[in-house]
């Protein structure tokens, strides 16, 4: 799973990418609309709606099982269901090039703006949807946890992941795929929980197998085994973790000692036969009062095109949206792929773009955020200008209150105003909806610090820098080391961390360069103290940042977007 590293400081990591070709629409798609997911399809309408159906069912599964759990986001979920392996590939023309591309069932693409699923409607056998639903999963998870050990995180994802619908009932509990690995040497839970050993067995396929599958098996046992109360008590250890026990100590406090778990789980592992629960499916959710809507040519290249978008496929979206512009000038979604897309590019004219938009559909959240961080207001500390920047983020989040990055927006405002309890209220307000995302707990820590509560904006950085790796971890131990040591919590001592052999430079970014074509097509030009030191590097590298960068993983771009930060 693919996530999403901070900092506040340059980080660059080396990543591949791959090149694809146009993929154009050949006729209108069909956007199928129950009442929480949107499906847009090119294959029929009856199966669209059974999509729908399945994933109306699908939340409505931890509506029960979670009934305290926040399930909406504030990036809404698109289901792309493709005809084909055609189509699929695409929409992801990566899948060409994968030995494993032609039986893919599914794939889920997690963002900040806007969250997709692609699945085809050609595979429909057992635990096909078993990929989308995993991540599904996660994202429910992380939309109500600031943190989870990963065998919880993944158990839990596979667990549920395997959900089953059948007519009038859903089933729970059926077995991953890689059961089969669980009967062969087990993995000790304590190894499970230890970060160290986690990351040795992503380095190893056979044994991340095994982790996933003893992830699952856990949690399976944690819930059905004897004396679980039916996952009541995996309910009590979810919610200590999130107060910050440490999970050892939480895990011996609900089920009693590691080591007799360890020992019970094996026999449990190695059975023949694992429990399941059913339940009765929603009786209000009625498929057949889905509402259909036949797409015209240029809201379906408009649909595409934010696929591509999102998927950081700018190559396939190009064609796409200049189709949807030609086809209907006055489209406002259009305007504001055309609008990511310029910005991607690094590009003025993207504001242009995305007022456009918002003065052609007025529903275009994302358009209207996207022009007010791109005007001078955005940085002016004019009076008016910060009243008018004020207003325009108070619009953004009643056209979708769930979405966090205007919020942490208003709350920077207010720093500069010198409001510091309204933006502490803001900032908290952001960390509800996004609990997951480091940066806005540290911007909450960095109030605290300016407000002179140093204890509590230690803690904030203690927090981070225990759950998050780096750049998040030396973003909160910047934090840290600001926090007057007198307050800091005895004892405890933190330092950045970074991988073996590296060499650290700090500064201002002064200029980039992207030529694919050169001999040396990566060049940055980092600023420190009156002096320049200009980095080549033979191949494209990815960076990290801060979440408190309004353009979030969705739109970053390496080439573009680095200017100025330090």
């Amino acid at each position: 799973m693919f996530r999403r590293t901070g900092c506040t400081f340059l980080c660059l990591l080396l990543f591949g990418f791959f090149g694809s070709v146009s993929a154009q629409a050949e006729e209108p798609w069909i956007e199928v609309r129950s009442p929480h997911f949107c499906v847009l399809t090119n294959g029929n309408k009856s199966d669209a709606r059974e999509v729908a159906y399945e994933f109306e069912q699908m939340r409505y599964l931890f509506s029960t099982q979670f009934p305290s759990f926040r399930l909406d986001s504030g990036a809404p979920l698109t289901i792309f269901a493709a005809r084909d392996e055609r189509t699929a590939k695409q929409l992801i023309p990566v899948l060409k090039k994968m030995k494993t591309g032609s039986n893919m069932a599914g794939m889920f693409l997690h963002g900040w703006e806007k969250q997709y699923v692609m699945l085809r409607l050609d595979q429909t056998g057992l635990n096909s949807r078993e990929i989308v639903y995993h991540e599904y999963t996660h994202s429910i998870l992380h939309l109500n946890s600031h943190w989870l050990p990963t065998w919880l995180d993944e158990g839990m994802a596979e667990f549920y992941g395997y959900t089953r619908f059948e007519q009038n009932k859903i089933e729970i509990g059926a077995p991953t795929v890689r059961v089969g690995s669980l009967q062969d040497t087990t993995i000790p839970i304590a190894d499970l929980m230890s970060s160290e050993k986690v990351h040795e067995f992503y380095r190893d396929a056979d044994r991340m197998e095994m982790f996933y599958a003893e992830s699952w098996a856990l949690v399976h046992y944690l819930i059905f085994g004897p004396g679980m109360e039916g996952g009541a008590k995996l309910d009590q250890f979810f919610a200590l973790v999130q107060q910050d026990t440490d999970q050892k100590k939480a895990f011996q406090q609900v089920f009693g000692s590691i080591e007799a778990i360890d020992k019970a789980l094996g026999p449990y592992m190695r059975s023949l036969a694992f429990h399941a629960a059913v339940l009765h499916t929603a009786p209000e959710i009625d498929k057949k009062n889905f509402i259909v809507t036949k797409l015209t040519m240029a809201q379906t290249e408009a649909e595409l095109a934010g696929f591509h978008l999102w998927n950081h496929d700018l190559v396939d979206a190009a064609p796409l949206i200049e189709q949807a512009l030609k086809d209907d000038p006055k489209l406002g979604l259009a305007h504001e792929e055309k609008g990511f897309l310029l910005f991607a590019q690094g590009q003025d004219a993207a504001a242009d773009e995305f007022s456009q938009a918002y003065a052609l559909d007025g529903t275009l959240y994302l358009s209207l955020f996207a022009k007010t961080m791109l005007s001078t207001m955005a940085s002016s500390h004019a009076p008016a200008d910060e009243a008018a920047l004020h207003d325009a983020l108070l619009k953004v989040t009643a056209l979708n209150p769930q979405f966090a990055p205007a919020y942490v927006q208003m709350a920077r405002l207010a720093v500069r105003q010198g409001d510091l309890q309204r933006a502490f209220g803001l900032s908290r307000r952001a960390e509800e909806l996004e609990p997951s995302r480091a940066g806005y707990h540290l911007l909450t820590g960095q109030i605290l610090l300016r407000e002179g509560k140093d204890a509590e904006a230690a803690q904030f950085a203690e927090y981070v820098a225990k759950h998050w790796p780096p750049p998040d971890h030396n973003e909160a131990v910047e934090l840290w080391n600001a926090v007057p040591a007198a307050q800091r919590p005895k004892g405890e001592t933190m330092t950045e961390e970074f991988p073996a052999d590296s060499q650290v430079a700090e500064g201002i970014v002064k200029s980039t360069t992207c030529d694919a074509g050169a001999k040396q097509p990566w060049t940055l030009v980092l600023g420190d103290r009156g002096k320049e030191l200009t980095f080549h590097r033979q191949h494209m590298l990815g960076g990290g940042f801060s979440d408190t960068l309004w353009w979030g993983e969705d739109h970053f771009n390496i080439c573009r977007h680095l200017v100025g930060l330090r």
